[in-house]
């Protein structure tokens, strides 16, 4: 799987390890439709950086899902 490439099928995936990993309960706001692809490579950032960290503290948690936002649309 090459989650580099930007497109709407790696957005959903990116989104779907994000809500997993950051324990997302709402996850209407992880809505592939609700990002712009334009944004992919900010979002594919957050995944890398989730991902890469592994265990998140809670406020580490609240600060990634503030990031999202900034990036939805």
């Amino acid at each position: 799987m090459n989650l580099e490439k930007a497109s709407e099928e790696n957005m959903k995936i990116l989104l779907d390890e994000l809500a997993e990993r950051l324990n997302v309960v709402n996850r209407s706001i992880m809505e592939p439709e609700d990002y712009d692809l334009s944004k992919y490579e900010d979002l594919k950032f957050l995944y890398d950086m989730v991902i890469k960290k592994g265990q998140l503290s809670a406020s580490e948690t609240q600060a990634f899902i503030q990031e999202l936002s900034m990036i939805r649309k």
